[in-house]
């Protein structure tokens, strides 16, 4: 069959990491479960994954079986316990082939062992909000340009097995929230700047690569961005972001409230949307009004891309009546 049709991404369910982040200053990282809620998220996915084999055609005499399914898991445990409970979903399906492989280069960012105390913790990820999340590094950890060169790698593994005939027509990756954004962003080439618009993926929802004309994959699944909120909403939905990934539980009651002041949080990560937008805007502006200059504006009408680098824009943008680029 060589190339699967489908590639389905599939962030872990709610661990209880996500619920209390104290638990990572005595539990290590690849040790964390899966809460109940967390289960009954996985155990949702399997259903989902159940009903999406059931509509593939079954096995025919001689030929490649739609319904073969590779699963490749982090070896962290609350992955390992999502994609257990995916697989009891879909056992009873009939004519369904799974292979499971744990994959090391899947597993979570590192984030340094065991974490510091609550407001140590906090200043890290204020300044891994105005520093940008994809470059900055987390002390004694990795950041996400370190996770990008081993999907790199893992990648090129995937590749070569491509490249075997009786490769599965469904290929799940079972793993995490910032593991599944850089390998979109690794495999469709996109930019630093676009991952980091993107929010985190909610807990259990696949994301659906599929294959099409001259065997490249397009991405079915939109994903969620800061940039498709009006401004007027960015302070509410960054305060769920928040309560939802660092400090509430699923009963929605926030866990030492006293340890964690995530009001500051919010605040860093609000401005540095907000700042990113607004820089963002500016760019898009002298970009049009320099463009509009250099055609008249008739062939750019509409045209919402913006152009990072200096080369792309006529020299007399720089005039003193308007922003150089380097101001920005």
């Amino acid at each position: 069959m060589g190339k699967p049709k489908y590639i389905l991404l599939v962030r872990h369910g709610e661990s209880e990491g996500n619920c209390n982040k104290l638990v990572n200053r005595y539990t290590p990282n690849h040790k964390i479960c899966l809460t109940e809620q967390g289960h009954s998220q996985a155990s949702q996915a399997g259903s989902v994954l159940k009903e999406f084999l059931t509509q593939l055609e079954e096995e025919r005499d001689g030929g490649a079986n739609p319904r073969s399914v590779m699963f490749y898991t982090s070896p962290y445990l609350r992955a390992r316990q999502t994609c257990e409970n995916i697989i009891k979903g879909i056992k009873d399906v009939p004519g369904v082939d799974y292979r499971v492989r744990e994959e090391t280069r899947m597993r979570e960012q590192d984030f340094g062992n065991f974490q510091s105390t609550p407001e140590e913790t906090e200043q890290i990820w204020e300044q891994r909000a105005h520093y940008g999340h994809f470059f900055f590094r987390i002390p004694h950890g990795e950041s996400a340009a370190d996770v990008y060169d081993r999907i790199a790698s893992f990648n090129e593994s995937l590749y070569r097995q491509f490249q075997n005939d009786s490769f599965p027509n469904v290929l799940v990756l079972v793993t995490h929230g910032i593991w599944a954004r850089v390998f979109l962003m690794k495999w469709f080439r996109w930019s630093y700047e676009e991952f980091e618009s993107l929010r985190n993926i909610p807990h259990c929802q696949f994301l659906v690569m599929k294959q099409v004309a001259n065997k490249a994959y397009k991405l079915k699944t939109p994903l969620r961005k800061w940039d498709d909120l009006p401004d007027s909403d960015v302070d509410d939905e960054v305060a769920k972001e928040f309560t939802q990934e660092v400090t509430f539980n699923t009963k929605g009651n926030m866990n030492n409230p006293e340890d964690l002041d995530i009001a500051s949080i919010l605040r860093a990560q609000r401005d540095a949307i907000k700042e990113n937008r607004k820089k963002d805007q500016e760019l898009k502006n002298i970009y049009r009004q320099s463009m509009c200059k250099y055609l008249d504006c008739h062939k750019i009408v509409g045209d919402n891309s913006v152009f990072n680098s200096r080369e792309n824009v006529p020299l007399y943008l720089k005039s003193s009546d308007e922003k150089s680029l380097i101001e920005l």
